[in-house]
Formats: C-alpha cells, structure tokens, sequence
C-alpha cells in the first residue's frame, strides 16, 4: 500500500499566491483593453464586422460595445477558469508555472482580438479588412507567449522537501550493489494523441482555404510544433533522479532522487485518469505525461506531489529507481 501524502504548507501557500496574483494580473489586463475599446467609439461605425466567410466576406455583424462585452467575457472566463486550476491542481512547479503562463496568455489573447478587431475596423479600408484580421489572429495567438513564458518563469519552483522513511518494502525493485552504478533510459512516444494533434492541425487549414486568408496558415504550423513538443519524451533514470524532457528539449521536469516516495507501475486511462493526452494534470494535481493508455510510471514525491508517465519498460525504470532511493537513504 501506498504512503499517505500529505501536501507541504509552503507549496500550498506558493500555489494560492501564484493562482492569486496571475488572476488579478489577468483581470487588469483585460480591464485596460476594454477601456481602450471603449474610447475608440467615436471613431467606429454603428455595427462592426464579427465574423468573415468565403473570400473573407464579412457575414456577421455587432454593434462594438456587444463585441467588447463579448471579447471581454471571453477573457474574464479564460483568466478565471485557468486560475481556478492553478490554485487547486497546481501542486508541483511545473503546473503552477503553465498555469500562470496560460492564464497571462488567455488574458492577452482576448484582448489583442477584442482591440485589433475594432482597429482594423477603425483604421482600415474594409477591402483590406479580411486580410488585416487573419494578422490580427496571428498576433493574438502568437504575440502572448512572450509575455506569458516570462510570466511562467517568475513562478517559485518547489521548496526542498527530502524524503526521510525508506522506500516501501513492497515497491519493485532491480538488484543493485552498493557500488554498481545504472541508468535506464526509455521514450514516450505515439499513440493516438499524435493522430488526433495531426488531424487538428490538418483542420486549421480550412479556414484559410475557405476566406484565401493565407497568413492563417501559420496556425497549423504552431499546432504540429505543441504536438512535436507534447508527444515525444526522453525518460531518463539515473543517480539524480527521474527527468523527463520532450525530444525538443522542452517542456521538461524532474524528480530529485531524494524526494522520490515510491515508484511504482499503474495501468493508465489517458481520458479517464488525464481528460486526454499529452502534458496533463488529474485529480489531486497529478501530472501525467500521457501519450498512450496502457501501463505507466508512477512516482510519488514527498509533499504530496506525484507524476505518471507511459513508457514501455515502466517497471524496471520503478524497479531501478526504488533501488537508486534506498540505496540515497
């Protein structure tokens, strides 16, 4: 049987300040933008494009205070929605730091979409209008990560907190001497999440080849680049630990050796367990690097943190950890 976990009071007081201040963050931002859009109302006609069909024909028209009220919505859901989950699942640094990243990203999305909406409209020919807003997409999609990988990176990473009782006598284990040295090394790769980022990423075409948008190709080639960085990782065990890093270097975490509770294999139901493949994180703020169902490592750390990762060969990579910890104690 496993050990009881219990979650350290100094990384849940990390979790509750890092959800709080990206929240307000968000809300700040979004509160600006739409002060912006509002003192543009004299300069913008009584109803404002929406939406552009074939030939980047605008179909679909508002007036610009439903489109602010509608863009604004829109960021205030998305900053709340991802910082609810940064307070409540964010129990390892790698979670609170996407997190905080994600919620300054969706913040700034909306509201580059919300003003540049209304620019184009305010500055620009409507023959144009079409082409301009494909640009305007692009920016918005692309033009956050700066700020939010910045944002992400100010997010303290994990107190030190050393396990102290021995390894589960009942976790597997590989015969190590006490001076044998040994390194396991493994790939998480395929499975079915790659076809389903393949087949999205073939879906974002369309809109460019229904409204001849062309700059809106360059939405699929950012969809295959997250699918490339989420699909594919190095499983590495060693005498340091555990480390896990995508086949382009990044994202990455670790597991020092000397916070490793137990490890252990699990059968893995990537919808189930994760709500899907790829990085993830399931109930109690486990982080799953899930890129097929079927047998997975798990790793439970001190503080109450855990990770699971599928990857052919998990028991001798738990087996050769539980080692590696025991022999650390």
């Amino acid at each position: 049987m496993s050990p009881v976990l219990e979650h350290d009071p100094r990384a849940v007081r990390i979790r509750r300040r890092t959800a709080g201040w990206t929240i307000v963050a968000g809300l700040a931002v979004v509160a600006v933008a739409t002060l912006v859009a509002r003192s543009w109302r004299d300069d913008l006609p009584d109803l404002v494009a929406t939406h552009w069909g074939r030939n980047g024909t605008a179909d679909r028209f508002a007036s610009p205070e439903a489109l602010v009220w509608e863009m604004a919505s829109l960021g205030v859901a998305l900053v709340l929605s991802f910082g609810v989950v940064t307070a409540l699942l964010g129990h390892s640094s790698t979670t609170r730091r996407i997190g905080a990243a994600t919620t300054i990203w969706g913040a700034l999305f909306s509201s580059v979409l919300m003003l540049g909406t209304l620019y184009v409209q305010r500055a620009a020919p409507e023959t144009n209008m079409a082409g301009n807003m494909g640009w305007v997409l692009l920016l918005a999609l692309v033009g956050p990560l700066l700020p939010a990988i910045a944002v992400g990176g100010l997010v303290p990473g994990d107190p030190r907190q050393p396990a102290i009782e021995p390894v589960d006598a009942a976790a597997p284990r590989v015969p190590l001497g006490a001076d044998e040295r040994a390194v396991w090394i493994g790939r998480a790769e395929a499975g079915p999440g790659i076809a389903i980022g393949i087949g999205t990423a073939v879906l974002t075409i369309l809109p460019a080849l229904f409204t001849q948008v062309w700059v809106l190709l360059a939405i699929p080639a950012l969809v295959l680049a997250l699918v490339a960085a989420t699909f594919s990782f190095v499983v590495r065990v060693d005498r340091t630990g555990l480390v896990v890093r995508s086949a382009l270097g990044w994202p990455r975490t670790r597991v020092p050796l000397d916070e490793v509770v137990r490890a252990d294999v699990i059968e893995v139901h990537p919808t189930r367990d994760f709500g899907g493949w790829g990085w993830r994180v399931g109930r109690a703020g486990r982080v799953g690097i899930v890129v097929c169902a079927g047998k997975g490592l798990l790793v439970e750390r001190s503080g109450g943190r855990s990770i699971v990762v599928t990857v052919a060969g998990a028991r001798e990579a738990a087996g050769l950890l539980n080692a590696l910890a025991d022999r650390s104690r």
